[in-house]
């Protein structure tokens, strides 16, 4: 029997393997490249990619003043040349907290700009971009919003200075007119193969820059072994979260008769789900409203 050059073992030949973009992995990859930062940069600050000097990489780690301090780790951290920076979140799976997550980043990005002594007037604006590949706003079609500080009674922008973005990959549609260059970005990020990408591509010269960087990272064996075991780790926490779903239904059937049958699958579930993403039972406990004793029943 002759082995045939489509496949070995299952495994997609190397010619035909492409890296897709909702994995952190490649996304990481994808901004180092400096000329697809800038684009994607101008598009986020909705600008001609000429109006944007030099951009920079910075560490992504957020700095702690105390050990115990949470220890914030960013997907891609970049500072432009007038200050500005802007933080770019690659997310594929629904998290419960995203939304006191990208608050945490922006808020320690924004904050850590000063230094002992500094005036606040050195403060420049931060801008947190998650990218969700879920739906976070099921209630309208709106793919792609901003979000700032805004006074109840008068709908005033109070600051500009700390800002939201937020993709949502899940609701691009073909008929969605790309009025503004972030849409062309999205597509790109939700591509799913060779000639969605290469379609793309012909858009403009930073999304054929984008796509050749992804032919590149593609080929590149150590990247695409992180690539692979990115996504192996996706895939086990989809099981993971699923049989905690699952357990979660049989426990909240179980002891529903107390606290109301839907509300106790629910309660369930959510416990289930918060102890997969590695929270305490006192953590849970106080998200829940409930006991730690509660929890370890649950558990």
């Amino acid at each position: 029997m002759s082995i045939t050059n489509n496949t070995l073992n299952g495994t997609q030949r190397q010619e035909d393997f492409i890296m897709l973009p909702t994995n952190d992995v490649c996304f990481a990859g994808l901004m180092e490249n400096p000329i697809v930062r800038k684009g994607f940069c101008a598009a986020v600050m909705r600008v001609h990619p000429d109006e944007i000097g030099k951009t920079e990489l910075l560490p992504t780690h957020l700095q702690r003043e105390n050990a115990d301090d949470k220890l914030g780790i960013l997907d891609v951290r970049v500072r432009m040349k007038n200050g500005t920076q802007i933080n770019m979140e690659m997310q594929v799976k629904y998290f419960d907290f995203w939304d006191e997550r990208a608050l945490f980043y922006l808020s320690k990005m924004f904050s850590e700009q000063l230094k002992h002594g500094d005036s606040y007037e050195k403060l420049q604006k931060c801008i947190h971009v998650s990218i969700l590949d879920f739906i976070r706003f099921p209630g309208d079609e709106n793919c792609y919003r901003t979000i700032h500080f805004r006074d109840d009674a008068t709908n005033e922008i109070y600051n500009r200075k700390m800002e939201l973005q937020i993709l949502e990959l899940k609701k691009l549609s073909k008929t969605i007119l790309p009025k503004e260059d972030i849409i062309h970005w999205m597509r790109f990020f939700n591509g799913k193969n060779k000639e969605e990408f290469e379609h793309m591509a012909q858009t403009n010269e930073y999304l054929g820059e984008a796509y050749e960087a992804l032919q590149r990272l593609s080929a590149d064996d150590k990247k695409r072994l992180e690539y692979e075991a990115r996504d192996k780790a996706l895939k086990d926490y989809n099981t993971q979260m699923s049989s905690a779903e699952k357990r979660g239904i049989e426990i909240g059937e179980k002891h529903g008769i107390e606290i109301g049958e839907k509300r106790g699958i629910q309660l369930a579930c959510k416990v289930f789900r918060l102890h997969s993403q590695g929270f305490s039972a006192e953590e849970i406990a106080a998200e829940c409203n409930i006991s730690a004793e509660k929890v370890h029943e649950i558990l």
